[in-house]
């Protein structure tokens, strides 16, 4: 099932956030001679904002679907693993 809607946004936009935070204006912020615990301040930055990328686009693709995810005539259908399977009509 292909999800639309909000999630197709949210991607669009974490993938615009990302292009901010690599570029090079941004970066060279970060490009300086200190270190914060013996590690340089560009490659912390880097590591770190890496990571909150790749943690945001979790939680954007393993969130269920909303309602607004989901196109016209689409439902979520799903079955309990406690209730048992409907039985199919047996031809008389």
């Amino acid at each position: 099932m292909v999800r639309r809607g909000l999630t197709s946004e949210r991607l669009i936009g974490l993938f615009l956030f990302g292009l901010l935070l690599f570029m090079p204006p941004l970066i060279g912020v970060f490009d300086k001679a200190h270190l914060v615990g013996g590690i340089p301040v560009l490659y912390l930055y880097l590591f770190l904002a890496w990571a909150m990328l790749i943690a945001m686009l979790a939680l954007i693709v393993e969130r269920p679907p909303s309602d607004d995810d989901l196109g016209e005539g689409e439902q979520t259908v799903g079955l309990d693993a406690d209730q048992p399977r409907a039985r199919e009509a047996e031809p008389c």
